[in-house]
């Protein structure tokens, strides 16, 4: 089985793999909050956003800002010790779900941090096809990434790109291999924009 099918199957395990993901991902949440304008949005959906510790960055930066929470069950389980210690509970709604099937509908906003790198091509294309069923036809899609330079310019993100290989058969990307991407899924990439981790923020609209 893949090794989400074994966290589903093993809750103890499961535990461990959220808690190694915020560490792993420490500085991230604070610097996307940061970096990306999310005043303008009403309502951000953060697909396959783990326990919640992006989408209660980007809350408590954008008060204004209510948040919809989705992930297996498995997962979004254990989000309330995430959410509700930081005063987030009356603003985030909590769905379970399989994005490969659905995600939620008429978010403003779509994060997908650190989601797309997992997955082969045409798995990444349903996912990003879910959401393009889900969106309003002026909501925007965010895709949290490590954004791979050209050419043999060291980058952590390369690291990251073996690592995705061996381990869930994915890989990293380059700016031009996500428009490319987007593109097949009927987006249009914008902008990328950098933050002071190692992380971007792609933003994509659909056409």
């Amino acid at each position: 089985m893949s090794e989400y099918d074994y966290l589903a199957k093993h809750p103890q395990e499961a535990s461990y793999f959220n808690e190694a993901m915020i560490g792993f991902h420490g500085g991230e949440p604070p610097a996307v909050a940061a970096a990306y304008d999310f005043s303008s949005f009403e309502t951000v959906v953060d697909v396959g956003g783990g326990t919640g510790n992006l989408l209660a960055a980007i809350l408590e930066r954008h008060t204004r800002t209510r948040g919809i929470l989705a992930d297996l069950p498995h997962v979004v389980r254990e989000a309330p010790a995430v959410i509700e210690p930081r005063d987030l509970k009356d603003r985030v709604t909590i769905e379970s779900i399989d994005f490969f099937k659905s995600v939620p509908s008429g978010g403003d906003a779509y994060l997908l941090s650190h989601v797309i790198h997992n997955w082969a091509e045409d798995q990444c294309l349903t996912i990003l096809g879910n959401c393009r069923k889900a969106m309003k036809s002026n909501a925007r899609l965010l895709i949290i990434e490590m954004v791979l330079p050209a050419g043999d310019t060291p980058h952590p993100g390369k690291l990251l790109d073996i690592a995705m290989l061996v381990m869930p058969g994915g890989q990293e990307r380059t700016e031009d291999e996500y428009g490319t991407l987007l593109k097949k899924a009927d987006f249009r990439l914008t902008r990328v924009v950098p933050t002071e981790s190692a992380v971007s923020v792609l933003e994509a609209v659909p056409v």
